[in-house]
């Protein structure tokens, strides 16, 4: 009698110890990923500000030429690409962890926001590809092709470009970030989920 009490009275207190510690490391992701999310809403926003208000005027030749980002169809896309993030971050992402947060970890859920920023992340890289490509050509040129390099000429616009970028990486980086985490909640708590009905199988 007094071993099988002792036995329960240790099992009990292993649950309520694993239960504050799985309470601490939920509470532990939930800030993480709330922190990232932001973090990539505002390199998105601040991406978008810069392409908006970046255009510089040059006279060449008697010519004048103009350069914005809306004259190249890959910044355009990139721009698209960033209000994606922007808009997914600000409305989609809260709308995810708050249901996690009320619905409990279960895996279903953990892989329904794996897959929202994996999609989020796809469409990040695209256009972040798309525009380092052109930036690329359009700051050191491709002389095999015949492509003369333009940031010579519209040095100040070339250098707003390469910011917008570079903070559109990070947004990237961020929903990569996420996406990892995502998918290791899924991993774990399958394990967890497989080691728990084992241990209840067992007399």
């Amino acid at each position: 009698m007094a071993p099988e009490f002792a036995r329960e009275k240790a099992s009990d207190m292993v649950q309520a110890k694993g239960f504050a510690v799985s309470n601490t490391s939920k509470g532990s992701f939930f800030k993480v990923q709330t922190t990232v999310r932001v973090f990539a809403a505002v390199s998105a926003l601040t991406a978008i500000c810069l392409m908006a208000t970046s255009s510089q005027t040059v006279v060449l030749f008697g010519f004048t030429i103009k350069a914005h980002y809306s004259y190249s169809s890959a910044m355009r896309f990139l721009f698209v690409t960033d209000a994606i993030v922007l808009s997914a971050s600000s409305v989609l992402s809260p709308i995810f962890v708050y249901h996690l947060r009320r619905s409990g970890s279960s895996p279903k859920s953990f892989f329904y926001l794996f897959l929202h920023d994996m999609v989020i992340m796809v469409l990040a890289i695209s256009g972040c590809a798309a525009s380092t490509a052109v930036g690329y050509i359009s700051r050191y040129g491709e002389q095999k092709m015949g492509w003369m390099a333009i940031c010579n000429r519209v040095n100040k616009f070339c250098n707003h470009m390469t910011i917008a970028i570079v903070l559109s990486y990070l947004a990237f980086f961020s929903y990569f970030a996420l996406a990892v985490m995502s998918s290791c909640k899924v991993m774990y708590r399958d394990n967890d989920e497989y080691g728990s009905n084992e241990r209840q199988a067992c007399p």
